[in-house]
């Protein structure tokens, strides 16, 4: 991979928040077991953690708060922590996120969790202690992208791994197009929603990053992957042409009837096709009532 890799810090916080069971399943594997579809994820506002810290400076990228239903188990927090040059971590810091997140929300079962983009060696334990005993062992759960091999989870059911395939590890160009491939394949086979779809594109070819050439060989071997991409993108275009569309069909009805008579068909236009709104706006020009608008002849 790239030695130069952005900062890719905000990435991994829309990622963690909008898939939280398939992060800690997959970035957490090992305390992911009981953390199921009854348990409710709580993302954790960086503001609300910073309001009750007296350094404003140490927020976490991502806490995650889990509540099991009827109190069965004490809740537990996800401290998540995306590092993206090894070389800035600081493992008494990540200390401190832990203590301070422990102490809000009033619980001592807390993991944390720190995501590495690269494969340098980090410190994983810090302990402060005596001649005669230890008075604190810490450890901490972590994922470097640049030791996995991409290949290990091609065809994985998890969409945080699947989206992760271009930051892990790859040798050479024709690994790095079939990473970019597996990204695109997992997102059309586990995200439905379209908005996610184009967000999670966008966020495989941030990390990417295909020149010009290694575009043109993606289209030439990856066709139905690339017809994914195009598909994503061109909906979003399609669906920024009728929100344009809607938009002014309301601003023209506004300046008509009213803006409180306009709102009354604002469900009805949002749910219009381009051509329909197309046809209201010009009804618009002659219509002297704005139920006129709305007549379809025949």
């Amino acid at each position: 991979m790239s030695p130069e890799t952005p900062d890719y810090d905000q990435t991994f916080k829309n990622l963690i928040v909008d898939y939280p069971r398939e992060a800690i399943a997959f970035f957490a594997g090992r305390e992911a077991a009981r953390v199921d579809d009854t348990v409710r994820v709580l993302p954790i506002r960086q503001e609300q953690l910073k309001e009750r810290l007296r350094h404003h400076y140490r927020a976490l990228d991502t806490p995650l708060h889990i509540e099991w239903p009827n109190g069965e188990r004490e809740a537990l927090a996800f401290a998540f922590e995306e590092e993206t040059r090894s070389e800035r971590f600081d493992i008494h810091r990540l200390v401190h996120y832990c203590t301070d997140l422990s102490q809000m929300l009033k619980t001592t079962r807390v993991v944390p969790v720190v995501i590495f983009l690269s494969a340098r060696p980090v410190p994983t334990r810090l302990e402060l202690a005596g001649d005669e005993r230890t008075y604190l062992s810490f450890q901490y759960l972590y994922w470097q992208a640049g030791s996995e091999h991409y290949r290990h989870y091609l065809a994985s059911p998890n969409i945080v791994a699947r989206l992760c395939l271009p930051l892990m590890h790859w040798a050479g160009r024709d690994e790095k197009l079939e990473a970019r491939a597996g990204a695109l394949q997992g997102l059309d086979e586990l995200e439905p929603d379209p908005n996610k779809r184009l967000k999670y594109a966008e966020f495989v070819d941030i990390h990417v990053q295909l020149d010009e050439n290694e575009q043109r060989l993606f289209q030439q071997r990856y066709p139905d992957e690339e017809a994914i991409m195009t598909g994503i993108v061109s909906r979003s275009r399609q669906e920024g042409r009728l929100e344009g569309e809607a938009g002014l069909l309301l601003w023209l009805l506004a300046q008509k009837f009213g803006s409180q008579a306009a709102e009354r068909y604002q469900s009805q236009i949002e749910q219009a096709d381009e051509a329909t709104l197309k046809r209201w706006s010009a009804n618009t020009l002659s219509a002297e009532r704005i139920e006129d608008v709305f007549h379809d002849e025949g």
